[in-house]
């Protein structure tokens, strides 16, 4: 394998995705910071790449921990879907894999202040903007599903 490959551009990278909730209908949104890998200033999800030999779970509870320094009361799967983009004029592909991840609020706080610029708990009706371009594959079987109103 070529070490300089990059995933998503060139071959399909697998990330994790937690959709997080406080059991009542709030979800959590991050604003991605100036220093971002993409979309800086977009609101997001809570999220990171698999790596070789983890799981998705195993992934998710790393990447909690990271950026948001909570560990979930719960984990569900919800979906799976194909995040075509073009980022810098290059072709990118990422298939997602997304879990709804209940926390305690009261634990919650930013844990790589580099990255995440502000986050904050919102409902379907009350969602900032602007949005990362993927975020209604994820938060559309969420609401679907009544995990967030």
């Amino acid at each position: 394998m070529d070490h300089n490959a990059r995933r998503g551009f060139d071959y399909i990278g697998v990330t994790a995705v937690a959709l997080i909730h406080d059991g009542r209908g709030k979800l959590l949104l991050q604003k991605r910071g100036e220093q971002a890998r993409d979309e800086k200033g977009a609101w997001d999800l809570c999220g990171g790449a698999v790596e070789f030999g983890d799981n998705f779970e195993t992934t998710l509870r790393k990447e909690m921990q990271e950026e948001l320094c909570v560990t979930p009361k719960s984990l569900r799967f919800l979906t799976t879907y194909d995040a075509h983009r073009t980022l810098d004029g290059r072709p990118s592909h990422w298939v997602a894999v997304v879990y709804a991840a209940e926390v305690d609020p009261a634990e919650v706080r930013i844990g790589e202040p580099h990255k995440i610029a502000e986050i904050d708990w919102f409902t379907s009706d009350t969602l900032p903007a602007p949005l990362h371009s993927q975020f209604q594959k994820s938060f559309r079987v969420a609401h679907e599903q009544g995990i967030i109103l």
